[in-house]
């Protein structure tokens, strides 16, 4: 979730495997087509010519130098398995059968297809393959590519890759170009798009390599960039292919401007900032509304030449809090879950800590018309009626807001909280919160990868303790927080559970109890309701747009008034610090921050170059 004040990713992975996975997709039309959307018609035609957020005469040329501050290192260019850690931007290297646009929220267009058709009973939909679709090594990209990669991937990859083609039935090859995938079902209208984001990779070059490996030799994909230089942990570089198969046609013209493309990576997130002012890189997304407010005051910034821009989106926050790890037994129990939040004072976090930027999170789908809000609407509610017996009354009453201290009243909230563990079996026996019935005392770990959220960590433990409970902070190195989170060996830690314009399968992944028992699943809190289950489905199977809110909003209500995590704050923009070196479009479009539409300017860049 860029523009936000985080740790770094709990899923280093979703680094990588986002830009194959984004969700951000539509259900099928009926008929042969360059693209899909869910709603009316593609906004740009099967003629168009290019993308309105590009300038399609955009040079290119030039280099741009990124840096990694997730105080998280690489140690493979594998980013399919589970193992190891990918570098970096390595999602350049491949293409993909669909692709979407960011000034649409549901629609994909052809990449390596050039045709997709979406049979009459939606179970099943044939990719056609571009012609001139290539390997960085020159091999055509097959329909047998498409295939592999796809067996691979359920069978050996990720195990999101499992949960995200569960649907799938089979896969074969109707011609040399031709791929057919048949449905499991035909109420999945989002499959056929979650397919078109399948990364094709070349069968002839894995037919030797162990692909549940990692390995830091240069992968072989079709995309625009390729891996040019390597320094395990320290430093990746890529080089725009100049003879890169896709580059005249028209969902890629005016992109993939820049020759060079590299990531640094740094530990310490103060360094880093130092770093970018000393003109060691270009450009990064500020994360710290610290840093934001007080750190760029330098005279670069007053001469123009350091930019600071904050640019506004319409992308779904999703959640981000302090999760549960509802398998523990300390957790087990809503009520003290639901407990446990009245010790985070956000409104004092925000005015003391991050300078007043930030909202208070209060749906799994914040910024988006897929939050739940007010009290359920009539269509909610006749979802929700056949399980109220399952559910807490105020799921159908009641408006879920997070604890707050707008009133600057803490103490009312602390005793809000003891009187529900009290409600729960628990009581302060010589100072420590210990649940009447079986002796156990109140004390939990709270797992951190990032030293920088130490500082919003300990205000919230001394409430914590003030109840009563015995609370130890943990920060660990990337690597150990991974496996530990792949594991769910936590108690509670700070997880991003984001989301898309348009969720689906993914949900599964989330939320399921399938998933809640597969190690490296990202549910991390562990949710395991059969409602929700039931509700997941009913987003996934959503036959229209109106169905598909009132579907998510009803799931985002049940998960609200479950309390698996506490939730955090968000920013609806990116910040951006960037030195003026480049030119780009005048607008950005709205669901995403087109970096790849930006372009070096000579002159901007050798002003700076010569500060």
């Amino acid at each position: 979730m860029k523009g936000m004040e985080k740790m770094p990713r709990s899923r280093v992975l979703a680094l990588t495997l986002m830009p194959f996975l984004a969700l951000a997709v539509s259900g099928p039309s009926l008929a042969a087509e360059h693209a899909l959307a869910l709603h009316g018609e593609p906004k740009y035609g099967p003629g168009f010519e290019h993308l309105d957020y590009v300038n399609p005469e955009a040079p290119k040329g030039g280099t741009l130098k990124r840096a990694n501050v997730a105080a998280s290192t690489f140690d493979s260019l594998h980013p399919f398995i589970l193992r190891g850690t990918a570098a970096e931007g390595i999602g350049l290297v491949y293409d993909t059968l669909t692709e979407r646009s960011l000034d649409e929220p549901f629609t994909e267009y052809g990449l390596l297809a050039k045709q997709i058709e979406v049979a009459d009973d939606h179970g099943s939909v044939r990719f056609t393959l571009r012609e001139a679709a290539r390997f960085h090594d020159g091999e055509p990209v097959t329909a047998n590519d498409v295939v592999w990669t796809f067996r691979r991937l359920r069978e050996d990859g990720h195990p999101q890759y499992r949960a995200y083609y569960r649907d799938v039935d089979r896969v074969e090859v109707t011609g040399e170009r031709e791929v057919v995938f048949h449905f499991a079902t035909t109420e999945n209208a989002e499959l056929p798009l979650i397919l078109g984001q399948l990364p094709v990779l070349p069968e002839h070059h894995w037919r030797d390599r162990d692909f549940n490996r990692t390995t830091l030799e240069p992968p072989l994909g079709s995309g625009p960039y390729q891996v040019e230089e390597v320094d395990q942990g320290r430093r990746v570089v890529y080089r725009r292919v100049e003879d890169y198969w896709a580059a005249d046609l028209p969902l890629k013209r005016g992109r993939h401007n820049i020759d060079e493309i590299s990531y640094d990576y740094y530990r310490d997130g103060t360094v880093a900032v130092q770093a970018l002012k000393a003109g060691e890189y270009h450009l990064r997304q500020e994360n710290v509304a610290r840093n934001w407010a007080t750190a760029y005051d330098t005279p670069a910034v007053s001469e123009g030449l350091l930019k600071l821009e904050a640019i506004p989106h319409n992308r779904p926050a999703g959640m981000q809090g302090f999760f549960y790890n509802t398998r523990r037994a300390i957790f087990s129990d809503p009520k003290v879950r639901e407990a446990l939040a009245y010790a985070f004072d956000f409104e004092w976090t925000n005015e003391n800590l991050f300078y007043g930027a930030y909202t208070r999170t209060r749906s799994y789908f914040e910024n988006s018309e897929l939050a739940a809000t007010g009290t359920p609407s009539d269509d909610e509610l006749a979802l929700l009626a056949p399980y109220r017996d399952q559910l807490p009354e105020r799921v159908f009453t009641e408006a879920y807001e997070p604890p707050s201290t707008k009133n600057g009243d803490r103490r009312g909230n602390l005793r809000q909280a003891l009187k529900l563990l009290r409600e729960a079996g628990w009581a302060v026996q010589d100072d420590v919160l210990t649940h009447a019935e079986s002796g156990r005392e109140m004390d939990f770990e709270i797992l951190l990868v990032s030293p920088s959220f130490e500082r919003v960590v300990l205000p919230f433990r001394r409430n914590l303790e003030r109840l009563g409970a015995e609370v130890s902070v943990r920060t660990v190195d990337p690597t150990q927080y991974q496996n530990r989170l792949n594991e769910f060996d936590f108690d509670m830690t700070v997880n991003v559970a984001g989301q898309s314009l348009s969720p689906g399968n993914e949900q599964r992944d989330f939320w399921s109890c399938e998933a809640a028992a597969v190690s490296g699943s990202r549910n991390v809190a562990g949710v395991c309701d059969p409602v929700i289950d039931e509700l997941v489905e009913a987003v996934i199977d959503a036959p229209d747009r109106e169905a598909l809110v009132t579907r998510t909003r009803a799931l985002d209500r049940v998960l609200q008034w479950g309390f698996y995590a506490i939730p955090n704050w968000y920013i609806d923009r990116f910040r951006v610090v960037h030195w003026d070196r480049f030119g780009r479009p005048p607008d950005n479009p709205p669901y995403g921050l087109a970096l790849d539409t930006w372009w070096v300017d000579p002159d901007r860049a050798e002003r700076v170059d010569n500060r």
